[in-house]
């Protein structure tokens, strides 16, 4: 699988495949890169509605000249690699999220906050992920309205956003309480479907299987929310 930056005539095959509603898997096989570098190089560059290979290639030559610019000497790792590290990493996190339901956006909005130390701010984000203000607006909305992120102005009066240490404990707690809703929906089907009637066993199995799991999430929520507090051990190699 070839390593290095994306050519110039790669992106014009990127735009082609776009224009021809290829999935990012097939124009990933075609090109022999790996899915990621596609997903990743289409969502920076304006999204799959937008994306030109000219301004994309553009683009790119410009953040690496800036990078190249602004790197210090002599400190290890180099911040062109921990900047393709971090947005690797995020693209990872970014999919989890998205499997366990959130949209893309929303998810790549909530991986930043999660990666970022000390809170950021919407324009922040805006340059970080290469969106438009309306979609980060959007996605931060819907954040708030799950309560997993929460906003402070700071010193220059700019508003940051911030993820709790708390966040991973409060989203595991609705978790829990989505499947009680779950088991009280499933027992009141069976008076519905009659007591009697295979219906309503099935229907009442779901309703106790599913107390039980939420009973015990919220169990083991509440012995385990100070691992969240806590400062992780590191191992010291010698």
């Amino acid at each position: 699988m070839p390593g290095g930056r994306l050519t110039q005539q790669e992106r014009q095959q990127i735009a082609l495949g776009l224009a021809d509603d290829l999935a990012y898997a097939e124009i990933a096989r075609r090109l022999d890169r790996p899915t990621s570098t596609i997903t990743r190089e289409v969502d920076r560059n304006g999204g799959p509605n937008a994306y030109r290979a000219d301004l994309a290639h553009r683009a790119t030559e410009h953040r690496a000249r800036r990078r190249k610019a602004t790197a210090p000497r002599g400190q290890g790792i180099s911040d062109d690699a921990r900047d393709e590290a971090l947005r690797a990493y995020e693209e990872t996190f970014t999919t989890l999220l998205m499997s366990q339901g959130l949209p893309r956006m929303t998810a790549r909005v909530m991986t930043r906050l999660m990666t970022a130390d000390d809170g950021i701010t919407a324009a922040e984000l805006v340059q970080h992920l290469e969106v438009s203000p309306a979609s980060v607006s959007k996605a931060i909305g819907f954040l708030e309205e799950q309560g997993l992120v929460r906003r402070e102005r700071d010193e220059r009066r700019r508003e940051r956003y911030f993820v709790d240490e708390d966040v991973w404990y409060q989203s595991t707690i609705a978790s829990a309480q989505g499947i009680a809703t779950v088991a009280a929906t499933a027992r009141q089907g069976v008076a519905v479907v009659g007591r009697d009637s295979p219906a309503a066993t099935r229907l009442e199995n779901i309703a106790r299987f599913s107390d039980f799991i939420s009973e015990t999430i919220l169990r083991a929520a509440g012995q385990a929310r100070d691992i969240l507090h806590s400062k992780p051990a590191t191992t010291r190699e010698d």
